[in-house]
């Protein structure tokens, strides 16, 4: 078996073969033996010189003096002979000669050095029958797309039939290819010489080749167009191309061309309008015109020296006639189809221009355009698969996933700041923000290939937006963290609410005014802990702990100050148990805390009944007696009580706050009591008193009558027990109204997280003068905003430079005002 295109890299061919003894045995075995050359040797002869018992023996050859003549008519004879088989082959008829007969005549030839004569001979016959083809094709008529069907069938059958025939001759041949040939470096070899030969008067003839290429392409625009051609006719043909060496200059370059303005016109037609009426009227001349009107009307005459042909599809529609998920999958599906035409006929060389071409006029012409018209419908919708695909395509283009980039930024800066923003959106803000980042999350990982980009734009993007409304996300985030772990939150499991909060600490990382945050949940926090609120201890140490990794241990000393003194609370009161030994019906419990770690709370003093009195007093004398030299403030305002109350249905025990407490214990003295005179017996604050009286006589659960009935609290009001109290529960939470937050308490939390930021301004302009002595205005606003960790407005940070100045801790320079000097 003989592999064509071993030698000087010639053209790749399949293999074939020859019948015929190639190889000959150097040695026949016995006495005499006949080399192919002649030589004899007679058996025991010493051929061998030095023969030495166990030395090599060297075997010496000599050839003959002359080789043996051919007959005078050996030459023309056997040529004839090849002939007549060469011509045989070509016209395909039936060889006369056996096939070995053929390759030894090649053979003997080639050994009498005629192989120069030969090759020029069998290059002549090869010529003189591809010239004889030529004319075929040159007359062929050529009008009609039918006709160019017809074309290159022919012309494929023609090629074939030539790659067939040159594998036989060559076969025959092989002898002269295999030495003559190869030993000649500027003569091609018999297959490539029949490549050039077809090449040269076949498909280069400027009239075969036009026709050839206009067919090839007019095909591929009906596949386009939807219609099913002979795909296995174009692989050949495009093969033959490739072969010939001339499928780039002669094929690649129109096919191309063609693709760039088919997809451009289709665009530019179908991004200006939404109806389309598609005439078309064949006439067929011996003339070329071709007619485009604002109606689409279309006139083909053609003839032989057509070049090309406008390519219509009416499947096709371009961006504005599609929604942009519709036009998505239109773009996907013909990158699929271009693919496919490579993989199926096309050479390899083509896919990379070709696709690059149908994405830059599908894609690349209408990034913009595309995600204006369509991204935030998509990403409202959480169109998964859409966007998926939406990336896919995007990231083929140069610049499509930085379009992209910017599109999404922006798309999450404005739905963002709807959330936050309105402020009738409080209520739901948190809830809303942690859906968003659920969603936008769940895009980047499966959309967006977890692409970094995307992440750390839409954390700038939160960022951005979350802050636009200063202070308020932090204190809703925070009144949200205290719904989830409050006692009575039965959302969730401990698992479920771990992993809440890890969501709530990602929002929370956006926010500047994280010092509002720890004013709000300190607030929260010492309501969940002295009223017993807390939801579990575990997840609070939990949520500390979040906090700490986040935000550092000076950001939670207080917060874990405020769990020590609860602990510590327990201990105490412990002992306390142990020490009093007073008889009575009530249980005193008191929690220590430690005025810095605590809220500030306005201290208000009520009138106590004797027996709580007493009982307060002794335990002043118990703690002051081991931790001398503190001072025992109470707070009334955060005390609560359980009592025992009769009623006609029998008894009950009511939960209530302090204030609700001394407010009841009246009516053990007397029946009813005016609003003015409860007001004078316990001493609360008017608005305390109307929000707790509002409480036991207008809330759900009723234990006093008020005279007139109404939901406020008027001037003249009359209370009384209301005996026929009736209640499913034997305890009954009573609900502390003076615990909700009010208006005035949000301001002044807000109030003292503005007071707590100008210390810090302060306390961090006289630590950067201390060290540096002496800065301009702009270097010292710069350090300050690198050392405060949360946002200043320039003119407040100027209120407080003025007012360091004016308390001599720094003054300005007075040759230079826009700079200060350290005072110490």
């Amino acid at each position: 078996v003989v592999r064509q295109g071993a030698e000087r890299g010639s053209s790749s061919r399949p293999s074939f073969f020859c019948h015929g003894t190639i190889d000959k045995n150097v040695f026949l075995p016995g006495g005499v033996g006949h080399h192919a050359n002649g030589l004899t040797k007679t058996a025991g002869s010493n051929t061998f010189s030095n023969s030495k018992p166990g030395a090599a023996k060297k075997l010496v050859i000599k050839n003959f003096k002359d080789k043996p003549k051919l007959p005078e008519n050996y030459t023309h004879e056997t040529w004839q002979k090849l002939k007549e088989a060469v011509e045989a082959i070509q016209n395909s008829t039936s060889i006369k000669y056996n096939l070995e007969e053929l390759y030894q005549a090649v053979e003997n030839l080639c050994s009498h050095k005629i192989s120069a004569k030969l090759y020029k001979q069998l290059r002549a016959v090869c010529e003189d029958h591809i010239k004889a083809q030529i004319s075929q094709f040159r007359e062929y008529p050529f009008p009609y797309a039918l006709d160019s069907v017809l074309f290159l069938k022919k012309i494929d059958k023609c090629w074939q039939d030539h790659c067939r025939q040159m594998i036989m001759i060559r076969s025959i041949f092989l002898f002269l290819d295999r030495t003559y040939v190869l030993q000649n470096s500027m003569l091609p070899s018999i297959w490539d010489m029949g490549l050039e030969l077809f090449r040269f008067y076949i498909i280069s003839d400027l009239k075969v080749q036009s026709k050839t290429i206009d067919g090839i392409l007019l095909l591929i625009e009906r596949e386009r167009s939807g219609e099913a051609i002979d795909r296995c006719l174009l692989r050949s043909l495009l093969s033959m191309l490739s072969d010939l060496q001339i499928y780039q200059d002669s094929f690649e370059q129109r096919f191309l061309e063609e693709t760039n303005r088919l997809y451009a016109v289709i665009n530019e037609t179908h991004t200006h309008t939404h109806t389309h009426t598609h005439t078309h009227t064949h006439t067929h001349t011996h003339t070329h015109t071709h007619t485009h009107t604002h109606t689409h009307t279309h006139t083909h005459t053609h003839t032989h020296t057509h070049t090309h042909t406008i390519i219509e599809y009416p499947v096709v529609t371009g961006l504005f006639c599609y929604q942009v998920p519709e036009y998505l999958y239109h773009v996907n599906k013909r990158l699929e189809e271009e693919a496919d035409r490579v993989i199926t006929y096309l050479d390899q060389s083509t896919q990379k221009p070709l696709i690059a071409t149908v994405e830059k006029q599908l894609l690349g012409e209408h990034l913009a355009a595309t995600l204006q018209k369509g991204l935030t419908h998509l990403l409202d919708e959480n169109r998964i698969e859409d966007l998926s695909l939406l990336y896919q395509l995007f990231s083929r283009v140069r610049g499509g996933v930085q379009v992209l980039l910017q599109q999404w930024i922006e798309y999450i800066k404005v739905f963002g700041s709807t959330i936050v923003i309105n402020p009738e959106k409080d209520k739901t803000m948190v809830q809303e923000l942690l859906d968003f980042k659920d969603k936008v999350d769940h895009i980047i990982d499966i959309c967006f290939m977890k692409n970094e980009k995307f992440v750390n734009a839409m954390k700038e993007a939160f960022e951005t937006f979350i802050n636009k409304r200063p202070n308020k996300p932090a204190e809703l985030i925070a009144k949200h963290v205290d719904s989830k772990l409050r006692a009575g939150n039965k959302e969730a499991t401990d698992e479920e609410l771990e992993k809440m909060l890890d969501k709530i600490m990602i929002i929370f990382r956006f926010i500047y005014g994280k010092d509002v945050f720890e004013a709000f949940y300190k607030k929260d926090l010492a309501k969940r802990l002295l009223v017993g609120k807390s939801a579990s201890v575990d997840a609070e140490k939990s949520m500390l702990s979040k906090l700490k990794h986040e935000c550092g241990a000076a950001f939670t000393s207080k917060l874990e100050g405020m769990f020590k003194d609860m602990e510590l609370s327990k201990d105490i009161m412990m002992q306390f148990k142990q020490y009093q030994n007073i008889p009575g019906n009530i249980e005193l419990t008191v929690n220590i805390l430690t005025m810095g770690y605590w809220p500030t709370y306005v201290p208000m003093e009520v009138h106590l009944p004797a027996e709580m009195v007493r009982l307060q007093e002794i335990f002043k004398t118990f703690y002051l007696g081991k931790h001398s030299g503190r001072k025992l403030q109470w707070q009334s305002t955060l005390g609560h009580c359980v009592l025992r109350a009769e009623f006609k249905e029998g008894r009950k025990e009511l939960q209530v706050s302090l204030f609700q407490t001394l407010v009841l214990l009246m009516f053990n003295e007397g029946e009813e009591f005016s609003l003015d005179e409860i007001k004078l017996a316990t001493g609360i604050e008017d608005s305390e008193l109307r929000r707790t009286l509002q409480s036991l006589a207008c809330g759900k659960a009723r234990v006093l009558t008020k005279v007139p009935k109404s939901k406020d609290i008027e001037d003249g009001d009359k209370f009384s027990c209301n005996d026929d109290f009736k209640h499913k529960l034997f305890r009954i939470k009573i609900n502390q109204i003076q615990m909700k937050e009010t208006v005035e308490e949000q301001a002044s939390t807000t109030e003292r997280v503005y007071q707590d930021r100008q210390y810090q301004i302060d306390a961090a302009i006289v630590r950067i003068m201390k060290m540096r002595k002496t800065l301009t205005h702009n270097l010292l606003v710069s350090e300050v905003y690198n050392q405060l960790k949360f946002p200043v407005k320039p003119a407040d940070l100027k209120k407080r430079i003025e007012s360091l100045i004016d308390r001599d801790y720094m003054e300005r320079d007075k040759e230079n005002p826009n700079q200060y000097n350290y005072v110490a």
